[in-house]
């Protein structure tokens, strides 16, 4: 549809302008970086969103992870309307939560014990400030265009949001805070070791995301994850694995799941929540009953285990465990990569397909794309083109080339065939 057939929500985004900043609630929604207007959206259900002007779409951002099941899958729905018809917070225990809490550390191999937060920027400050407290320590290592939420210690060469906005380090974090992160390149195993002999006996963790998916999807290559496991052995330094994206979406136990690689602490959202905020953050058990009130480092949080979003998060995983469905996802994700990798070489488009699971993303790159300077080196202003041709053909993407596409159970063949006619269409506009 054309631009003039989303009147109302060029409406509503000017009126919001006026009352929130940018007129959104999260910078990349604002749809800057491809130099158009959001839309907003008024419903969706399985596979599909409609805007406020009644234009559909085959929706591949999936709110950016959490929605594995599509919109408002009935196990859900029903969940929901039960909890809030009992009380949707209390400032006291539920069993709920502990429900939710055994079925992670059921499901994650590398989580013992498990915490519940409101989201992943909650998990991974708590996460590194358990680390830092277990060590002693204050350093952190990250990489290159990974994001691990906005904590203030996390805003140096974040990806993501912060790259399509063109501040990959934010105003307002204090200079002695971000000279504690240290900044290595993802899949680089020798960037790392150069950190830990420049900062022998300094570094409390590495940061990881075993898949980072904040600059799309990029796999860890061969024997990068072992390598950061040896050097934190070799260092008394933790391993910390960022699963907020990747946990219970690349596998039922998430990427602990696809590795031999044992992490320290683990951080989650997105899935573990349904489509509610939430996040948590669990590990070595000797290592979180280090948390209050169990031991001495401090964190809280009102809405903590919230019954709204602990509901949604039992009621997806349950749903995960019925038998095939990992399955299933594997095989639409490989269809569409496969589709998508056809379209653009039918017309003639330098094309990389990313993927783990159901997760990927299309790099308009004719080398792959194995690290932040692939991403960086791919066709970032053509992707632009390719965005507002595939809105146009009805398939709702994330505003940004550093995002990742997620498969939801919902997205049947109906689905999938609409992204690859679309794609197709949209290759050859461009």
């Amino acid at each position: 549809m054309r631009p003039d057939e989303r009147a109302t929500s060029a409406a509503v985004f000017a009126a919001a302008q006026e009352w929130i900043p940018g007129g959104v609630n999260s910078p990349v929604r604002a749809w800057r970086g491809v130099g158009e207007t959001p839309i907003h959206v008024a419903d969706g259900k399985g596979a599909w969103i409609t805007d406020v002007d009644g234009n559909r779409y085959v929706d591949m951002v999936s709110a950016y992870g959490p929605l594995i099941l599509g919109h408002a899958p009935e196990t859900v729905v029903t969940a929901l309307h039960a909890v809030a018809e009992s009380g949707t917070a209390f400032g006291a225990p539920t069993e709920g939560e502990l429900v939710l809490a055994r079925m992670i550390c059921e499901r994650c191999r590398d989580v013992d014990v498990v915490r519940l937060v409101n989201s992943g920027t909650e998990a991974t400050m708590s996460a590194l400030r358990l680390a830092r407290a277990a060590t002693g320590r204050d350093h952190l290592v990250k990489f290159n265009g990974c994001y691990h939420g906005h904590g203030d210690s996390f805003l140096v060469k974040a990806g993501s949001g912060a790259l399509t906005l063109g501040a990959p380090d934010s105003p307002g974090v204090p200079r002695a805070l971000a000279e504690l992160t240290l900044v290595a390149e993802f899949n680089d195993l020798a960037s790392v070791e150069a950190l830990f002999a420049a900062h022998e006996g300094e570094i409390a963790c590495v940061f990881v995301e075993p898949v980072a998916g904040n600059m799309g999807c990029v796999p860890p290559a061969d024997g990068f994850l072992e390598g950061l496991r040896a050097l934190c052995d070799e260092n008394g330094t933790l391993l910390v694995f960022d699963e907020v994206m990747t946990g219970f979406r690349v596998a039922r136990g998430g990427y602990c799941d696809l590795t031999d690689v044992r992490a320290d602490l683990v951080t989650l959202g997105k899935v573990i929540g349904g489509g509610l905020p939430i996040g948590a953050y669990g590990g070595r058990t000797d290592l979180m009953m280090r948390i209050s009130p169990a031991g001495d480092v401090y964190q809280a949080g009102t809405l903590s285990g919230n019954p709204l979003a602990v509901a949604a998060g039992i009621a997806t995983l349950r749903a995960l465990d019925e038998p095939g469905v990992y399955e299933r996802l594997e095989a639409s994700s490989a269809r569409l990569a496969a589709g998508l990798e056809e379209a653009a070489g039918a017309a003639g488009v330098a094309l990389f397909v990313g993927r783990v699971g159901s997760m990927l993303c299309p790099y308009l790159s004719s080398e792959p794309v194995t690290d932040f300077a692939g991403v960086m080196a791919s066709d970032r202003e053509r992707w632009s083109e390719f965005f507002r041709a595939m809105i146009a053909r009805g398939v709702h993407l994330a505003p940004s080339p550093f995002e990742a596409w997620f498969v939801s159970t919902a997205h049947d063949d109906e689905a999938i065939d609409r992204v690859i006619a679309a794609a197709r269409e949209a290759f050859a506009a461009i």
